[in-house]
């Protein structure tokens, strides 16, 4: 398979896993079992994708101080992003923070354009553009009584804005010197660093469900999210940032909406079914772009 195609292979499988894991991440969560849990549970199905992928690149791994830096800056960045967004929902509901957190890719866009100069075609950036606008559209929620919240969370959603959108630049970045199995090796021990604090942000002074609905289930849908981030980065190896950052987090969403209309028999907003129909063509205008 040539180069220019690789991605986009990377970017369907992503779109796959990613999509179907925000669909069902919270069903754990419904039967009792914490999100900070989650995310040790999360850490764990990191394990086996990071063995199978040095598996794949049979055991070799980077031993040089930039790959171990780079490789460990993307897993912290990730970590710190989902920690914050923990106590972010704590605080206030979804509604009023996903919508931020959806414009990651602008971050990420900018970086790429502005640190390693990539650039692309008149209709990669039209679906670029396209893609923003979608992201905003899928998002959306009535935002019934938001005026009840301090803003003070609004602070907060900006640190996963940031270092999520930084994470994507720095993927791709590392991308240029390191194997993508060496990057997910180093994702995977930075993930366990956060462990503790995950530990300590749980109240398990409220029962913790320890059956299949739990922590099982729990591995189920977050190994979705350990095999989507290891596509992610392959996807990063292989294509440029500032297409395959749109394109996912644009595309993603998109099934997450379909999976739940199916699933909870609920019929998306308009806003959001217009969304999803320009998520679409920003994703064919970008997958018309190759990687140079």
């Amino acid at each position: 398979m040539g180069k220019s195609k690789r991605w986009q292979l990377f970017v369907f499988i992503h779109v796959c896993f990613m999509g179907v894991w925000g669909a069902l991440i919270e069903i754990p969560e419904k039967n009792g079992f914490p999100p900070t849990l989650g995310y040790v549970v999360w850490a764990i199905t990191m394990v086996p994708v990071a063995l199978f992928a040095l598996k794949e690149n049979k055991w070799k791994i980077e031993r040089d101080s930039r790959s171990i830096l780079l490789g460990m800056l993307v897993g912290i960045l990730g970590s710190v992003g989902q920690l914050i967004l923990f106590f972010c929902l704590t605080v206030v509901p979804a509604y009023l923070v996903f919508p931020i957190l959806s414009l990651t890719p602008v971050i990420t866009i900018l970086m790429a354009a502005g640190i390693l100069k990539e650039r692309t075609g008149k209709a990669g950036w039209i679906g670029i553009a396209i893609a923003i606008i979608a992201i905003f559209l899928i998002s959306y929620q009535p935002q019934n009584g938001a005026g009840k919240y301090e803003y003070k969370w609004l602070l907060l959603s900006i640190v996963p804005l940031l270092v999520w959108g930084a994470q994507g630049f720095f993927m791709r970045w590392a991308n240029e010197t390191s194997s993508a199995e060496s990057i997910f090796f180093y994702m995977m021990i930075s993930s366990f660093l956060f462990v503790p604090v995950a530990l300590y942000m749980t109240d398990f002074s409220t029962p913790v469900n320890l059956g299949f609905k739990g922590p099982w289930l729990a591995a189920i849908v977050q190994g979705m999210n350990s095999i989507g981030a290891l596509c992610l980065v392959y996807a990063f190896r292989y294509g440029k940032a500032i297409i395959v950052a749109p394109m996912t987090t644009a595309l993603s969403p998109v099934l997450t909406v379909l999976i739940s209309l199916f699933i909870y028999a609920v019929i998306p907003h308009p806003i959001i079914i217009t969304g999803i129909i320009l998520a679409i063509v920003s994703a064919l205008l970008m997958s018309r772009e190759e990687t140079k």
